[in-house]
């Protein structure tokens, strides 16, 4: 056997083999994932595949053959059916690899895009806290420089803490929820400082909250509803009970509060808890439970989450 021969013969079916496939695969796919013309895309590509096949057989016929014996297959239909199946095979599994790797860099982008989408409005929604929330503290802390409080310092220094909170630590995907906690209890302390102690307010933490992580702002939207629609300078009998309860990684925050009148609520408070919905449905999806109760003259809500 003529080992040359036949090495000669393997290299010529692999190169022209390579050389359909690639043409393909780098020139002729690119065309129709870009300009969707699937009828340009079959014409170029039959009369590209029909001249390198061409070119093939009559490599073979005239230079390649190895004897005489081989003459009559060379010059046969069925070798003609063999040399473009077998290439027009190699060249669909190749293609098939394009639109393979086409379709997981297009999966990726469009899970980014939505990753990037969703941290906008994650963004947006929690920038929308923040206005309304400094708005409520200013408010206060300008009835207390009014009425000329010596409280008036610790409510800035307190307002401080918040906005560093705000500003640095809440611009992470997650926060320590000890973080979180502090800065609830800076926000009642600023409560408390308006309203004089006049109000029994109670915050509890039941179990251990180290080591585990929340989406920060979370909770707020809830405790300052609470002091909004719940609580009043004129009203002996408001009250504020603020409960987080820890299980392993499940948070039951609990807040129930007095109401002082039904009509106080506004569209405002309702925007507030539209936001805080959507913040749970992107950053908890089917990981939460949210039940609130409307009684003649409390409220309650009560949030399940599962924290990392």
């Amino acid at each position: 056997m003529d080992w040359s021969r036949v090495l000669t013969i393997v290299s010529t079916q692999v190169l022209f083999a390579a050389l359909l496939s690639y043409v393909n695969y780098f020139t002729f796919l690119p065309r129709l994932l870009a300009k969707a013309d699937k009828w340009k895309y079959v014409i170029q590509f039959i009369v590209f595949f029909a001249i390198i096949i061409t070119l093939r057989i009559y490599l073979e016929r005239d230079v390649l053959s190895v004897s005489t014996n081989r003459e009559g297959y060379l010059y046969s239909m069925r070798f003609i059916v063999q040399v473009v199946t077998s290439n027009l095979f190699i060249v669909i599994f190749v293609g098939m690899l394009r639109f393979a790797e086409d379709w997981f860099e297009l999966e990726a982008r469009r899970k980014e895009i939505e990753h990037e989408k969703l941290a906008a409005e994650l963004n947006f929604l929690k920038a929308q806290i923040n206005p309304h929330f400094l708005f409520n503290t200013l408010n206060n802390l300008y009835y207390l420089a009014y009425t000329k409080s010596e409280n008036t310092t610790e409510v800035v220094a307190k307002l401080s803490q918040m906005m560093r909170y705000m500003i640095y630590d809440s611009n992470h995907p997650n926060v320590l929820l000890s973080k979180e906690i502090e800065y609830m209890q800076n926000y009642i302390s600023l409560e408390r400082l308006r309203l004089n102690d006049q109000i029994p307010i109670k915050f509890e933490i039941i179990g251990n909250p180290e080591n585990l992580r929340i989406t920060p702002l979370i909770f707020i939207t809830f405790l300052e509803n609470a002091f909004k629609h719940g609580v009043s300078n004129s009203n002996p009998k408001a009250w504020v009970n603020v409960t987080i309860e820890l299980q392993g990684k499940q948070c039951i925050y609990t807040v129930e509060n007095s109401l002082v009148e039904k009509q106080e609520s506004t569209e405002k408070s309702g925007i507030g808890l539209k936001n805080v919905k959507r913040r749970l449905e992107l950053s908890y999806p089917n990981q939460y439970k949210l039940i609130t109760e409307d009684k003649k003259d409390v409220y309650l809500i009560q949030l399940t989450l599962t924290l990392s």
